[in-house]
């Protein structure tokens, strides 16, 4: 599968914006769900980039940078695994599997980009003592633009090379099927992964109950065929109730004073 002039470049500069957009400006475009969506309308096939982003999203939805490490980056994974689905007609969780190493190139690349602009932060220091505001906006601009440049470089070039391998790896994908099916194992679990990392960050002893009533929900909407298709719309219809029901009693107790230690004249305390 070719791709025009045009095409390329589009690419180019939503990789450049999505990778700034990953540490400023508005700190969501560059989420999967996003970025699949985008990249699959400039290559001519937005419900594959919408099945494929949404896919990669709940891969990394527990992925998040802790101090100097980095998790796999997610806008290079998202998009390569958009390319590779809609250039070669491979299988979601395929393309996800394939677009891994790519994330891993992104997660060197953002590590070593932060080692080399590290001895910058002393000369942004030096700036701020002396009130040079126009200098530090201007090293700001200097990294985010060597970050956006290093990503959309990488996103093109693999854009290219998965034109011209598309073929092959439907080729692949037919003579070592033992292998493709390695791979979509492996893409299907690790939205999984994802979530487990994201509970054990988050989640908190109180709400046991209610994680394992949602689990035994979605398993019995999800055995209904009438109902399977909007089961994580009615599952978080659920969610939301129980959250308000929450609020509405604390805010009850609160008005009443019950979790008040003073008591008052009302109960005799």
């Amino acid at each position: 599968m070719s791709y025009s002039a045009l095409q390329i470049f589009l690419v180019f500069v939503v990789a450049f914006i999505v990778a700034i957009d990953q540490f400023d400006l508005l700190e969501c475009l560059y989420q999967p769900i996003v970025t699949g969506a985008v990249i699959g309308a400039i290559l001519g096939d937005l419900k594959t980039g919408l099945v494929v982003g949404g896919t990669y999203q709940l891969m990394t939805i527990g992925n998040m940078p802790v101090g100097g490490a980095q998790p796999p980056n997610a806008v290079i994974g998202g998009i390569m695994a958009t390319v590779f689905a809609v250039s070669s007609g491979l299988d979601t969780t395929a393309a996800v599997g394939l677009a891994v190493p790519f994330a891993l190139i992104g997660q060197y690349m953002v590590t070593i980009l932060f080692t080399v602009m590290s001895p910058v932060m002393s000369v942004a220091d030096k700036m701020a003592a002396a009130g040079d505001t126009k200098g530090i906006v201007r090293l700001n601009y200097l990294a985010m633009g060597a970050l956006g440049l290093l990503f959309a470089l990488v996103c093109v070039a693999g854009l290219l090379g998965g034109a011209a391998l598309g073929d092959t790896l439907s080729a692949i994908s037919e003579k070592y099927a033992w292998f493709m099916t390695g791979l979509g194992a492996a893409g299907g679990m690790m939205r999984f992964v994802g979530f487990a990392i994201l509970l054990r960050i988050m989640l908190s002893n109180d709400f046991w109950g209610i994680y394992f009533a949602g689990f035994a929900l979605a398993t019995i909407i999800g055995y209904i065929p009438e109902l399977s298709g909007s089961a994580l719309i009615l599952i978080a219809f659920v969610g939301v109730a129980i959250a308000l029901y929450d609020f509405q009693t604390r805010c009850a107790m609160k008005a009443s004073g019950a979790g008040s230690s003073n008591g008052g004249d009302e109960d005799g305390i």
